[in-house]
């Protein structure tokens, strides 16, 4: 590990409206994954400093929730123009700590702008319910309140991205958010917040505390944190979801996934191969949208095998910190890489053909940059550890099956229940697989099922915990509880109070 700038900078912690240092001496290194150096450094914060964030957040709350929604909705106006004024600044801040390339940085940033658009129609979609004369002379009315203090847990996979799942809803549905970004991206979060900032709210409404394991419990544990949103592995959601509810938490943790794409005999097969190149290799695969698993149906498993290795044989792997066009940038870390690799020799060992080795890429400007290219196992088995697996790389499983049927048990088959998607000319074949596959997300010739901002991101069985799903509706229910009011005016036996106003007006 080297470190090639001289202004390796360390993170602060956002806390009241100030920028602070950590009064910690745990630091996490930050890596440039492209050439492996040193760009900065994270405080793996604990209960103290969480503390001391929350309780700024807590007071912020008391406030920011009783100002009028409409003016709450405008800070997100202005700040939707900061994001696009600097789209470009956040995308190549991506590219260098993450490692996606310029194109798929940007992107990302544009999908969260997204809900950023969506947070600003809040007003609209917020309001209550009512009814008159529910029983005699009995009015009913709902509202939605505000929580509190809602924290966000988010990964490295989408540094900006994810984050704007969650917070422009919390805040403009009246909360304060605190926002523990993954140590291994902390500068894209923090470059959101001084946007945020700038666009105008008030202090402490959002806040940023960084940190691994201790910082997560902390929070999970704090009695002023009314409910978790969490994006991350399975293994950690459950985690989050069971630890988060025990301590009294609202939660909604999205995990893992192993997402299915069924290729049907009578598919475009230069459309699909484009297609499915995209969602299995795009983003290094290191998505949990990401296609990694394809089902062929029937005799178009060799044609597309065969289109998709000569077609991924030719993405160019390179560095993402710099001007060059590249198609595939590196993996997170070293040891992530490292593992990607391994799953190539399990594959082979349990005997799957890989008929395009990744492990051979060879990137000249990046040596110690933690590079893979795309690779494919051709005729895996559902029960091989590749097939099963959450591998979150570059890596493609093809299993091949005779009829629907069986591609449709794959999926049924599967713990995970993300996304899935069918590529077919049949109205047959794709209703009955929207209808039938087990995944919350569904796409008919679609690669990436990924809703945008006005739906809900609808993953299921263990690739999430919990009952209100982030984006869309569900997120609004989900930062916000209903109250409901009853009520009965009797008639006045002339002994009326008297305001000397309403008797002016009257008179």
């Amino acid at each position: 590990m080297k470190t090639t700038h001289n202004d390796v900078q360390t993170c602060k912690l956002l806390q009241a409206g100030r920028w602070i240092d950590a009064k910690t001496a745990d630091f996490e290194p930050v890596i440039n994954p492209s050439d492996g150096s040193i760009i900065a450094k994270t405080p793996m914060c604990g209960p103290r400093e969480v503390d001391e964030t929350v309780r700024a957040a807590q007071t912020a709350f008391e406030t920011w929730s009783e100002a009028p929604i409409v003016e709450r909705a405008r800070v997100f106006f202005r700040y939707r123009r900061l994001l696009e004024e600097h789209t470009d600044e956040l995308a190549a801040i991506i590219s260098r700590e993450h490692g996606k390339t310029r194109a798929e940085a940007r992107a990302s940033v544009l999908r969260g702008i997204e809900v950023v658009e969506f947070a600003c129609g809040i007003p609209s979609l917020i309001g209550g319910q009512t009814m008159e004369n529910i029983a005699r002379d009995v009015d009913c009315e709902t509202l939605r309140r505000p929580l509190g203090v809602c924290v966000g847990i988010t990964p490295f996979n989408f540094p900006a991205m994810v984050p704007l799942w969650m917070f422009p809803v919390a805040i403009v549905c009246g909360n304060a958010f605190v926002l523990k970004p993954s140590e291994k991206v902390p500068l894209s979060a923090n470059r959101l917040g001084e946007l945020l900032v700038e666009a105008g709210l008030p202090d402490g409404v959002f806040s940023i505390v960084h940190g691994g394991k201790a910082c997560v419990d902390a929070l999970l544990g704090h009695d002023l944190v009314r409910s978790v949103s969490f994006v991350g592995s399975t293994p950690v959601a459950k985690y989050i979801y069971e630890t988060g509810t025990a301590n009294g938490k609202r939660v909604q943790a999205a995990g893992g996934a192993k997402n299915h794409i069924v290729i049907m005999p009578d598919a475009d097969l230069e459309q699909t191969v484009a297609a499915l190149q995209n969602a299995a290799f795009g983003c290094a695969g290191e998505r949990c949208m990401a296609g990694s698993i394809a089902v062929p149906v029937g005799d178009i498993a060799q044609p597309l095998v065969d289109g998709l290795c000569a077609a991924s044989s030719k993405l160019r792997v390179g560095r993402t910190d710099g001007d060059a066009q590249v198609d595939m940038g590196p993996l997170i870390t070293r040891a992530h890489r490292d593992r990607v690799r391994e799953y190539l020799d399990i594959g082979r060992a349990e005997g799957a053909e890989l008929v395009l080795d990744g492990s051979k890429v060879s990137v000249e400007d990046g040596p110690e940059g933690f590079f893979i290219g795309p690779s494919v196992f051709d005729r895996v088995q559902p029960e091989m550890r590749v097939a099963r697996d959450e591998i979150f790389g570059p890596v493609l499983s093809v299993i091949r099956v005779a009829t629907v049927d069986e591609a449709i048990a794959l999926g049924h088959d599967c713990p995970y229940g993300n996304g899935a998607a069918i590529f077919t000319r049949s109205g047959y074949a794709a209703r009955r697989f929207k209808r039938e596959f087990n995944a919350g997300m569904i796409g008919i010739n679609v690669a990436v099922p990924a809703p945008m901002a006005w739906f809900p991101f609808t993953g299921q069985n263990r690739s999430f915990f919990g009952d209100l799903h982030i984006q869309g509706m569900e997120s609004v229910h989900f930062y916000t509880q209903q109250r409901v009011t009853m009520t009965r005016w009797f008639e006045g036996d002339g002994r009326e109070f008297h305001d000397p106003i309403w008797s002016d007006r009257r008179g």
